[in-house]
């Protein structure tokens, strides 16, 4: 991303989770590849006295405002505040709640985030977000034959970032990183191929990524960890590997964290219905 790439601060604020005002503004940002959104998610805001400090914040750097509030106290405070100081709002949940209500008849709740009191698939994603971190990087290879799917890829192919979003979706995600001459776990074997997903990646892109991190961290960018050779018999490694078990292979080059997942998750689909 250039230097001169636009950069535009996003709040996402909400009086629970701030699951939706997140996702909105995630699924907005990746419309725009030229720009660079960072997304500031501030949830359980339950007081206008914190809304408060948090507003002033978002006008000092001009930021957009999404926002799902149903307490309409806390609602009408943020839209006030964006409309007296030139802020862009976007109010993702009171108009629906008003539309609703008129064609049900009905006055709303309002009481934040009360879904998720029975809702079953949020504490699935729950669970699914307590395995991912407990399986990530293969710290317990029992973990594979418990998940609904296996990650493998090299360092820097996206394993813990899928993992992560995949389980937001309610998947149980293991990942195992791969390493040449490093050995596999027997665990690995027993699982359905069609559950594994082998990750790759071009090696100049592994390369500049790999560099960037060391730099991001300090050190010198040119080790082995970023040196293309290595790189290229480290990708070796994985796609015998790949070839070994008869998994699918997904290369994510120029493939966003989105559009990976969505390859994996209508791959277990498909595999389902056969």
């Amino acid at each position: 991303m250039s230097s001169m790439t636009k950069k535009i601060n996003v709040f996402a604020i909400s009086d629970s989770l701030g699951e939706t005002s997140y996702a909105i503004a995630q699924a907005a940002a990746v419309q725009f590849p030229n720009t660079e959104f960072k997304i500031h998610r501030y949830p359980l805001i339950k007081t206008t006295s914190l809304l408060s400090g948090i507003m002033n914040k978002a006008k000092r750097e001009n930021a957009i405002i999404v926002h799902t509030f149903v307490d309409p106290e806390l609602s009408e405070f943020i839209n006030s505040f964006c409309a007296d100081n030139d802020l862009t709002v976007i109010d993702a949940l009171s108009d629906v709640i008003q539309k609703f209500s008129q064609e049900a008849n009905e006055k709303p709740l309002q009481k934040a985030g009360i879904n998720h009191n029975t809702d079953k698939e949020y504490f699935n994603r729950i669970e699914a977000l307590e395995f991912a971190v407990t399986y990530d990087d293969g710290k317990d290879p029992a973990g594979f034959l418990k998940a609904d799917l296996v990650l493998l890829g090299i360092s820097r192919t996206s394993k813990t970032p899928l993992s992560l979003f995949l389980a937001n979706r309610g998947y149980k995600v293991a990942n195992l990183p791969l390493v040449p001459k490093a050995q596999i776990p027997d665990e690995i074997y027993q699982v359905d191929p069609n559950k594994i997903f082998g990750l790759t990646n071009d090696p100049g892109i592994l390369n500049e990524i790999r560099r960037e991190r060391m730099i991001a961290y300090g050190l010198n960018p040119d080790t082995n960890y970023s040196n293309i050779d290595n790189i290229e018999d480290e990708l070796n490694f994985a796609n015998e590997l790949y070839k070994k078990l008869g998994c699918p292979v997904i290369n994510v080059a120029h493939k966003s964290i989105e559009e990976t997942a969505t390859l994996i998750t209508e791959s277990l689909e498909s595999h389902d219905q056969k």
